[in-house]
């Protein structure tokens, strides 16, 4: 794993899907003789059925685009008089139904709802928390708290602050204002300002000063700590990320780690989250579930090709081996194909 996140030659120049919303790299693409009408009554139809047909459900939602999908779920709604996400939670069950409903749901208020979720009952899923914060867009982040205002009739950034605390609390606070600095223009100058500020903040002194990473790891543009990454491994020998393992711990290193990766390659970010998730014994759904349906039509194809760099096999087949059933076929339809 070391080699990937430590080769920093091509890193400057290399495109980032850090702003991408949607395009080419996914692997669900809207249908070009749509018919909302149409999919509607399929939809309800294997619904109302004895016994649902799952494989309808899975043919139509996993091969219209997510917008497609809304428009399903209006005309679901007119000839039915019930949502499709009620209809789904009423007839199916487990992580399929988890999968089906975030299928269907749009992308903003899914990605809210597993914030939610995360902040859910006695303790916080910070890993959740990470991952979301740490790798979406100042728009995707301005979407979701719109969406948390609209439901909660709360702001999401107080409500989060009630629940974490510390250094990792104003780190991820800073990174759910969706402030981030958006010029694409890079200093150089500043850069190396920066990363020799994070030295004598980190390796150089007895102790960290936290605070100077979360500074400038929250704040600066994609393209500025991408330059900033090359000049800290000029000065100091190492990488950033080698840096922050060995000087700090817990929730605060984790979301760090996760900032400098993103910055890298948001792609073999969540290919390095899909095995992690699936490796071992037992399957986080829950992970693999967000990251394939949120990523579809962002940057599937890149992932996958991460998934197959790093650790030699394909993202198909690893689904195909962990998971079974309408849900890995469900998953599996989502991937797209073999590598």
């Amino acid at each position: 794993m070391a080699s990937l996140w430590d080769d920093l030659d091509s890193l400057v120049n290399s495109p980032s899907s850090f702003e991408a919303t949607t395009g080419e790299r996914g692997t669900i693409k809207p249908k070009a003789d749509f018919d909302a009408g149409d999919d509607a009554v399929a939809l309800r139809k294997a619904i109302e059925g004895l016994g649902t047909k799952d494989k309808v459900l899975i043919d139509i939602l996993t091969h219209r685009s997510s917008a497609q999908r809304q428009l399903i779920c209006e005309a679901y709604l007119g000839a039915t008089g019930r949502t499709l996400v009620e209809d789904l939670k009423g007839d199916t069950s487990g992580d399929f139904e988890d999968l089906l409903v975030a299928l269907v749901t749009p992308p903003a208020a899914y990605d809210c709802h597993e914030v939610m979720r995360a902040m859910e009952g006695a303790g916080t899923k910070d890993s959740v928390l990470i991952e979301i914060f740490a790798s979406r867009s100042n728009q995707q982040i301005k979407a979701l708290t719109d969406v948390y205002l609209e439901e909660t009739e709360k702001m999401l950034t107080l409500d989060l602050k009630s629940e974490i605390s510390g250094d990792f609390s104003n780190a991820l606070l800073l990174l759910a204002e969706g402030k981030r600095d958006d010029n694409t223009a890079v200093d150089a100058d500043k850069a190396k300002e920066d990363a020799k500020t994070l030295y004598d903040a980190g390796e150089k002194k007895w102790g960290t000063d936290e605070t100077k990473f979360v500074d400038i790891l929250c704040n600066r543009s994609i393209p500025q700590l991408r330059q900033t990454l090359v000049e800290y491994k000029n000065i100091s020998g190492k990488t950033l990320q080698h840096s922050i393992e060995g000087e700090m711990s817990g929730e605060l290193e984790e979301l760090l780690v996760a900032i400098v990766k993103c910055v890298k390659s948001v792609p073999a970010f969540f290919a390095e989250r899909l095995y992690e998730s699936m490796k071992g014994g037992g399957t986080d759904e829950s992970t693999l579930n967000r990251i394939m349906v949120g990523r579809s039509e962002i940057d599937m194809l890149d992932i996958r090709a991460e998934f197959k760099k790093l650790y030699e096999y394909s993202l198909h087949s690893a689904i195909e081996s962990d998971l079974s059933d309408s849900l890995g076929e469900c998953v599996t339809a989502i991937c797209g194909g073999e590598d």
